[in-house]
């Protein structure tokens, strides 16, 4: 009996260590999926947000200073056409929506997100 104690005090403090060593693993895992987010976030003041598509569509060609008509002769297609996706009434095909993507600058991916980066 007198030699199960020490085995005991042992296999309670191996316990104890791997406890602690698994708590440190989650802190630390915990603050650098907080740093990750914290430097991937989008700075409210750096991004305009808009509901729809055509608002996003609208907005970035406003910002690049840009009519509807001239967006249209650069995509073969009519004036009401554009007018149509940014009223929402149509949506552009997926070649057009590329094409308005690199006329404007801005990914494909941001415009049907409904977000655009403000231009500094």
């Amino acid at each position: 009996m007198n030699a199960s104690i020490p085995i005991l005090i042992v296999l309670t403090i191996l316990f104890i260590l791997f406890w602690a060593l698994i708590f440190s693993i989650l802190i630390l895992t915990i603050r650098a999926l907080i740093k990750y987010l914290q430097s991937k976030s989008i700075k409210k003041e750096d991004i305009d947000f808009y509901k729809s598509l055509g608002e996003a569509l609208k907005n970035a060609r406003v910002q690049n200073n840009m009519t509807q008509e001239y967006v249209a002769s650069s995509l073969n297609v009519s004036r009401q056409a554009v007018s149509k996706w940014e009223n929402g009434t149509s949506d552009p095909s997926t070649t057009n929506l590329i094409a308005l993507s690199k006329l404007y600058n801005v990914s494909a991916d941001s415009l049907l997100k409904g977000f655009i980066k403000k231009e500094v």
